[in-house]
């Protein structure tokens, strides 16, 4: 027997955003995700319960595709921590989720020192 269960597993997208905006949260040089409509280019970080609203997944074949809205600490190299963003969002959603990331897009809103 290997243990598998026969049957598909659906994730909501809210749950994916959960989980991405918490990966997100641990990667170094990410200060906070922040709404994707930044009023008058004023990026208001979200408070933690509420970081899913700083990420937006679309279904698409094979997996899904992840918009991330962040601050970036200042002093930081934001080429190296975009592409670590992905990589730790990446392994997030095929290790907790079981869900192929096809696209993550890095959408850096601000850069702020951390407090």
């Amino acid at each position: 027997m290997d243990g598998s269960i026969p049957g598909d597993l659906h994730v909501a997208n809210d749950v994916l955003a959960d989980i991405v905006g918490n990966a997100a949260m641990e990667c170094y040089g990410i200060v906070g995700m922040t709404a994707p409509n930044a009023v008058d280019g004023i990026a208001k970080i979200l408070p933690k319960s509420r970081l899913r609203r700083g990420v937006v997944v679309h279904p698409q074949d094979g997996g899904v595709k992840v918009d991330l809205y962040v601050v970036i600490e200042y002093g930081t190299n934001i080429q190296t921590v975009s592409q670590n963003l992905r990589d730790q969002v990446s392994f997030a959603l095929k290790e907790y989720a079981r869900v192929a990331a096809c696209d993550v897009e890095v959408h850096v809103q601000d850069v702020k020192v951390r407090s």
